[in-house]
């Protein structure tokens, strides 16, 4: 294929890609109340957590903005529909780049893609489940003054949200990256093991940037983030290719 047929190939997967986004998004957009009250289940005392360890929590939010409801919609119902629609995306990248592997890189890049839905969607339900309500009860607990009350608004729960959710299902997505990284003899199972050592301090980092409460949400992400680390270096070759 010449450049232009690979362009044209290109505009193709992105065309299907962001139309399958576009056309489960409008589901959403047809249903705010279903949606909103998923989105919003970790502000009330029924959430599932709170229930399971007997946390006594609830949150009132308010709009301070004359279009803000209308944009979170947006906002939110573009982002469950790239949730609902990652499969079908994975599938459609994996279309466009599985002509340009060989046999052995291929079946290694098949597997890995066919891991992230799982891992991503994994990670998305750890984010909404796990770390977002306990980042909530510790922000709403915390206070410098007793005269200062915690009045959240829409927007500032929903950036919280959106973070939580959707950038921890990114990360479930390391192992996908290193067993690509594996079958195209890049990294190996040596290399990995011997940067075991400075994993769990990565992985306290990250944590910490994306959860910056107390140190038990931090451990909460971080513990899941360095399991991903051991299932990549058990999805590693042991010898990088030659």
């Amino acid at each position: 294929m010449s450049f232009w047929d690979h362009l044209e190939a290109l505009r193709g997967t992105l065309f299907r890609s962001v139309l399958a986004v576009f056309l489960l998004s409008l589901v959403f957009l047809f249903f705010p109340r279903q949606l909103f009250r998923a989105v919003l289940w970790p502000t009330t005392p029924d959430f599932i957590l709170y229930r399971l360890l007997g946390w006594n929590f609830s949150m009132t939010l308010i709009n301070v903005e004359v279009s803000a409801q209308f944009f979170v919609h947006l906002k939110v119902s573009l982002l469950c529909g790239l949730v609902l629609a990652f499969p079908y995306v994975v599938f459609e990248i994996w279309k466009f780049v599985a002509p340009a592997l060989y046999e052995h890189e291929r079946k290694a890049v098949k597997t890995a893609f066919g891991l992230s839905s799982g891992l991503f969607y994994l990670g998305v339900a750890v984010g909404y489940l796990v770390v977002l309500p306990v980042c909530l009860l510790f922000f709403m607990n915390y206070s410098v003054s007793d005269t200062i009350l915690n009045t959240i608004s829409l927007g500032s729960y929903m950036s919280l949200f959106l973070s939580m959710v959707f950038l921890i299902g990114l990360l479930f997505e390391f192992p996908t990256v290193v067993l690509v990284l594996s079958s195209l003899g890049i990294v190996n199972r040596t290399k990995m093991k011997r940067l075991r050592k400075y994993a769990f301090v990565v992985m306290l980092v990250l944590s910490a940037l994306i959860t910056p409460s107390d140190p038990f949400s931090m451990l909460v992400l971080a513990i899941p983030l360095y399991g991903l680390f051991e299932l990549s270096i058990l999805l590693c070759k042991k010898e990088a290719l030659s």
